[in-house]
This record gives C-alpha cells, sequence and structure tokens, in this order.
C-alpha cells in the first residue's frame, strides 16, 4: 500500500484533505493518524483570519457548499501549539496547506515553518474561492501562479505541492504553468465556485453570498481535470472531489493520482479517511493488486495501444 509523492514515501495513499481534518490533532480520538498516509492542514495564514461570519456551510444535493473564509490560528500560533502534538504520529506525514493574501505573505509563512520540525510538505493553496483577495486570484492567472511557485521554490528545500483550482479554462494548462516554475506535485480540485439561494427569505443561504462546493456532485467533474492533468504533466498528482468509496479512489488513481484526498466525507463520518485506507487495502486483495500504485495512470483507452 506504500506510494511514493515528489521524494515522500507514504504508508498508503489515502490523504485527509486541507479545511476538513483541523490541525489534525484534533482528530487523534476518532482516527488513527499512522493508519493514514498523510494529513493536510487547514490553510496557515500568516497573521490569523477570523473567517466569514454564519452561516458558513450549506448542505446541497449531493455535496455542500462552503465559504468559510480561511479561519485559522495563524502560522507563529500553529508551529507553538499545534505542531509539536503531531509529533507522536511519525508515520502520518504532516502536509501543511499555505495561504496568503499576496505574494509576499506566503514566502512569509513558508519562510516560519521552513525552521520548524515535523513537516513534510507544503501545499500552495492558489485555489481558494472564498476569499476576495489572494487564493484563487494566483491560480486563475497563469502569470501571477508562475511567479508565486517559483518564488516559492525558492526559498524551500521541502516538496512543494499546489493546490489548483477548477475555475479556469484549462486546467491542463495550469498544471503545465506549476509544473514549469518548480512545482513537485499538484493537488487537484479544490472546490468549484457556487451559491444556493433560500427561496422564502429570497436571501443568499451562505453570508458570502457564494462559497465552493465539494461532495459527490463534483466527482466526474474532479475527475476528468485529473485525467486532463495527468496527460498534460509527468509530476504526481493528488486527485480529491467527492471521494467515499474504495472504488472513488480507484477512479482518481487510474484517471493519473498517485494518491488521493478525502474532505467532504469527513463531515458525514469523522472517521472517513481511515475507514477509505482500509477498504482500498481490501478492494487491492481482492482484485489481485499487488501494488496499489500499479492502478497510477493504469486507465485503459480503448482502441489506444
Amino acid at each position: 500500500m506504500k506510494v511514493q509523492l515528489a521524494g515522500l514515501e507514504l504508508a498508503n495513499p489515502v490523504i485527509a484533505a486541507s479545511g476538513t481534518f483541523g490541525y489534525g490533532i484534533e482528530f487523534e480520538e476518532i482516527v488513527s493518524l499512522e493508519r493514514i498516509g498523510a494529513f493536510v492542514t487547514k490553510g496557515i495564514s500568516l497573521k490569523p483570519i477570523t473567517g466569514h461570519p454564519a452561516p458558513r456551510i450549506v448542505q446541497t444535493a449531493a455535496g455542500m457548499l462552503n465559504a468559510i473564509g480561511l479561519q485559522n490560528i495563524g502560522v507563529e500560533e500553529f508551529v507553538a501549539r499545534k505542531l509539536p502534538a503531531l509529533a507522536r504520529y511519525p508515520r502520518c506525514k504532516v502536509i501543511v496547506n499555505v495561504f496568503g493574501y499576496s505574494v509576499s505573505e506566503y514566502l512569509g509563512v513558508i519562510e516560519r515553518l521552513n525552521h520548524a520540525e515535523g513537516i513534510a510538505a507544503y501545499e500552495l493553496n492558489v485555489s481558494c474561492p472564498n476569499v476576495h483577495v489572494g487564493g484563487m486570484t494566483f491560480g486563475a492567472d497563469p502569470g501571477s501562479l508562475e511567479y508565486l511557485v517559483r518564488q516559492a521554490r525558492s526559498i524551500t528545500q521541502r516538496p512543494l505541492i499546489v493546490k489548483l483550482s477548477p475555475n479556469v479554462t484549462s486546467i491542463a494548462h495550469m498544471a503545465k504553468v506549476a509544473a514549469g516554475a518548480g512545482a513537485d506535485a499538484l493537488s487537484l480540485v479544490n472546490t468549484f465556485l457556487a451559491m444556493a439561494i433560500d427561496v422564502e427569505t429570497r436571501r443568499p443561504r451562505l453570508s458570502n453570498i457564494t462559497g465552493g462546493l465539494s461532495g459527490p456532485a463534483i466527482k466526474p467533474i474532479a475527475l476528468r481535470m485529473v485525467y486532463e492533468a495527468a496527460q498534460a504533466v509527468s509530476i504526481p498528482i493528488l486527485g480529491m472531489g467527492g471521494i467515499v468509496t474504495a472504488e472513488d479512489a480507484v477512479e482518481f488513481l487510474l484517471a493519473g493520482a498517485a494518491a488521493v484526498e478525502v474532505g467532504t466525507a469527513s463531515y458525514a463520518d469523522p472517521r472517513a479517511t481511515e475507514r477509505l485506507a482500509h477498504s482500498l487495502e481490501s478492494w487491492c486483495r481482492g482484485h489481485h493488486v499487488e501494488r496499489v500504485s500499479s492502478l497510477t495512470r493504469a486507465l485503459e483507452i480503448p482502441g489506444n495501444r
């Protein structure tokens, strides 16, 4: 079940996605952290962010909308209070999701984290649709994306994963831009910009008006984007978007992902990541798959030889 990802060896390809697993340590009494390959912290910024006012989460058909607004305690508090406790789980890799409103803020977070122990990699969040500055502003513009990734690459020796936005015209092009600028891996997709309206009050259901759509509703689109990105670049891809079952995960692996991130499923079942890791191993045994890594990019296209 071990997989290689941008120089890291993961015990299995199941990763808890950013924004759905807190800072990791909050789940230690619910999930056996060493039974998943890794987890990604919620977005960490230079200074604390309070996020958007409630309501910030709305259930939708086959998914949910969120507009949390990247609420977090800031990099200093994360390093001082959250990170040390994670040393108890050395087999579970800690990937820190990094966010900023400007290039200098992104770099400031990375520079502070560079001096901290226990971090396996960074996930550069250039795709959050729930903030008015930063996030998707970088992920939707090729020039801005290239500049940010190059700057981030230049100041760290840790693996750099770039989390791409699905709210673009060509995911393949953005994947090429990020890879060309020095990304060691890509994670995709983040949530899709969407909204919901309360017809009784005639008001948006989210205080931010719009939010990010996630869950099973987006899986077919996310799967297509992972496939397109995998055709465009050779660096590893972390696939995500509506993954609930082992079969969902296998689809993403076949489409080109080296590992998968599980997010919205953890809201319905806080142990979703651990259960998926177990069920994926069972699926591989039942289908005589000796190495789960052999599934990556193994999609068979009729007529192709």
